[in-house]
């Protein structure tokens, strides 16, 4: 069949198309856009707000769409601010593991891989915006709503040590590493990497570049002195005594 043949095809077949059909593409796409408009405004009140401050009107007008639209799509504040979080929690997860992806597989100048890899963590996943709403959010709504934070813990902090773990156990059956137990390994790198962060992120600020990679500096070269091959076999002597001989 040539080409003029299926655009007259299409063409007729369009025509036949009743208006309820042709719209319902439309009406689709622009409840999906309504939603999203909706849950990035409720993000950012409930943020600034917490639960218990924020108002449906406030949203609204954050938003542009009257109050009954956001009850229409969500009932009650409640069930509105659950679907916030697990939006967020989505987004924080796909960076995540974007980003655990990056992790360097090879030995060579494994202190500028492993610096770079805290930096993309840092600057991606703990000091970005969904970063610090979460944090926000389980400290202002943590007792409030257990299992809903409980579910993040499991899926982000938690699923990040695991592979963590394993990323550094390839690294260690390279030869690169000297590591006995690879899950505690790993939280110590996770918190290294954060330890110089801390209070800035505490009180919500953001760190500058050259602020985040002289943080992943230090923390991949202590993290080395314990647990890098050159540092495990001064004078034979286990890694944690290898640090502290330094």
């Amino acid at each position: 069949m040539s080409k003029r043949s299926r655009r007259l095809i299409f063409a007729v077949m369009k025509d036949r198309m009743t208006p309820a059909v042709r719209m319902g593409g439309h009406t689709q796409r622009g409840q999906c856009a309504k939603r999203m408009s909706i849950l990035d405004a409720a993000a950012d009140v409930f943020c600034r707000q917490g639960f218990a401050g924020a108002s449906i009107d406030e949203i609204a007008a954050v938003a542009c769409v009257s109050r009954q639209t956001i009850y229409n799509h969500y009932r009650e504040k409640e069930t509105l601010f659950v679907a916030v979080v697990e939006d967020v929690m989505t987004r924080a997860n796909a960076m995540l593991f974007s980003v655990l992806s990056s992790f360097p597989e090879k030995a060579d100048d494994l202190e500028d891989g492993l610096t770079a890899f805290a930096v993309r963590l840092n600057k991606n996943c703990i000091c970005n915006h969904d970063g610090k709403f979460l944090r926000k959010l389980v400290q202002t709504e943590g007792e409030r709503y257990p299992h809903l934070f409980e579910s993040w813990r499991q899926q982000g902090p938690g699923k990040l040590t695991n592979a963590l773990s394993a990323l550094l156990a390839r690294l260690a059956h390279k030869g690169a590493l000297a590591i006995d137990d690879f899950d505690i390994a790993a939280r110590q790198f996770v918190a290294l990497a954060n330890a110089d962060l801390q209070m800035m992120t505490l009180f919500g600020e953001t760190p500058s570049d050259e602020e985040l990679d002289k943080a992943a500096r230090n923390a991949v070269r202590t993290f080395l002195k314990a647990y890098g091959r050159l540092g495990a076999d001064i004078g034979g002597r286990p890694p944690e005594l290898a640090a502290i001989a330094g």
